[in-house]
């Protein structure tokens, strides 16, 4: 079959913690991004990690039409988030269980437009993946993947070591504010997402929490976010990369912004993945070209 987006990633059983708040339910960037995805019409596919145990908690990406490979591992990946602003930007973040890393010899041949590499943390995708995924398809990745990094399971953001060699390989690049910085040294992040071209990824995508950039071919597009509420602000990044990627596959960088950013204000509107239509999204779009 063939599929318009790959998704390799692990999922999370999560715990949220703000004050005295606390949500257990089953997360991961894969969750997220990839019943964003399907939202603009396309054929997703996930490849995730996780125990047998935690199977039926996939279902909710099966019943919006993606197709799911579950690999085995002892143990389901697990993360503890406690936050400490109400716009959950600050937070603490431990490994509680980690699933197997992914392993080159074990994944299925499949034939895709685009392999997005949808890591939680440092290792949980080898870098290999990259430079071969990249012979097939054009790669998008989460920039959270090469940097978060289990330190005595505390997981801490440590800068990249192999971005050189690898930023050719790499078309689609998703990082927020800090994690721009914190590959490039720079707090602008329209300079950060350029230098992070001119090391070779064609398109960067930064997200803040007013704003979606992308930069490509020494040009710079921008859309804001508009929720009006932030009650489901868990999963902003995943779900805009996503969505950006869905519709990249047939529109202008500047459609794909507008698109991802409505689609996100929408998602943050409302706990849990993206369960909107294209329709709604297409006529918040409006709202968006409206406000710049």
């Amino acid at each position: 079959m063939k599929y318009d987006i790959v998704m390799i990633g692990h999922v999370s059983k999560d715990i949220m913690i703000y004050k005295e708040d606390v949500n257990e339910f089953l997360g991961g960037p894969v969750i997220y991004s990839s019943i964003a995805a399907t939202k603009a019409n396309k054929k997703i596919k996930v490849i995730t990690v996780a125990n047998v145990a935690d199977a039926a908690e996939l279902q909710p990406m099966i019943d919006n039409g993606v197709d799911v490979t579950r690999l085995d591992s002892e143990k389901t990946t697990s993360i503890k988030n406690v936050y400490f602003s109400a716009d959950k930007e600050k937070r603490e973040v431990t490994l509680l269980s980690r699933a197997e890393n992914f392993d080159l010899k074990k994944m299925e041949k499949f034939d895709t437009r685009i392999v997005h590499l949808a890591g939680l943390f440092r290792d949980e995708i080898p870098d290999e993946f990259i430079e071969y995924y990249s012979k097939q398809a054009a790669v998008g990745i989460d920039a959270q993947g090469l940097l978060r990094t289990s330190v005595d399971n505390d997981l801490k953001f440590i800068n990249w070591a192999d971005i050189d060699k690898y930023a050719k390989y790499i078309t689609y690049l998703k990082t927020d504010a800090a994690e721009a910085e914190i590959l490039t040294g720079l707090q602008d992040r329209e300079m950060a997402a350029k230098a992070l071209c001119d090391r070779g990824i064609k398109e960067v995508m930064v997200t803040h929490n007013t704003e979606v950039l992308v930069y490509s071919e020494g040009k710079c597009y921008t859309a804001p976010f508009n929720p009006s509420n932030l009650s489901g602000r868990t999963g902003r990044g995943d779900t805009t990369f996503a969505a950006y990627l869905s519709k990249r596959l047939d529109s202008s960088i500047q459609d794909s912004v507008d698109y991802a950013a409505a689609l996100c204000s929408m998602k943050m509107e409302k706990q849990g993945p993206f369960s909107g239509t294209y329709e709604e999204v297409m006529e918040r779009v409006a709202t968006l070209r409206v406000s710049k």
